[in-house]
């Protein structure tokens, strides 16, 4: 079953911004960046990029949030219990704040957005926990929409990573080797 992305995302009031559902309630100054920084290798960098998945398709699904219950994805990164759908609310509000008026919130997300994104995770083990958990919510209701791929394969291209488990370069040369 489908759920729309407002319907999805618990209440939750905080700093980031008082609509429990990724309205636009935030004072960003226009010449800032799309998304804040997190400090490198961070379970909220981490995390970030798991929830770009999970809204890249426009809906998200309960299966979504089903499977990453399923594998502990909060206690895999690292996250406090709960923090998840507080880093997925805080994504949709920063690229609500980017210009967000019809259509995808991928549409906000560029190369050069999600190259910084990748560039935020650079333990190798951590990226491998991120493409897993991101393939698995991509997976999970069966359909791999146009916006999952997106983002999965920039992971796999910035990290260098073939099927979530190890790097291209070591891939070729054992393939070259035999």
């Amino acid at each position: 079953m489908k759920l729309s992305l407002r319907s999805a995302l618990p209440s939750r009031s905080g700093p980031v911004g008082r609509h429990p559902r990724c309205s636009l309630q935030t004072d960003l100054p226009q010449e800032r960046s799309i998304v804040r920084s997190y400090p490198q290798n961070s379970p909220e960098a981490a995390a970030r990029i798991v929830s770009l998945v999970l809204i890249s398709d426009g809906h998200v699904c309960r299966s979504e949030f089903d499977i990453l219950k399923q594998l502990s994805a909060e206690r895999e990164l690292g996250l406090e219990p709960q923090l998840l759908p507080h880093i997925l609310h805080t994504l949709c509000e920063e690229l609500l704040a980017s210009g967000y008026e019809t259509g995808s919130l991928m549409s906000n997300v560029d190369d050069s957005t999600l190259a910084s994104l990748m560039a935020e995770i650079s333990d190798p083990a951590l990226q491998r926990k991120v493409l897993r958990l991101s393939l698995a919510v991509a997976q999970a209701d069966g359909l791999l929409a146009d916006g999952e791929a997106l983002v999965v394969e920039a992971a796999r291209h910035h990290w260098k990573l073939v099927d979530g488990q190890e790097p291209i370069a070591a891939k070729t040369a054992r393939r070259y080797a035999a």
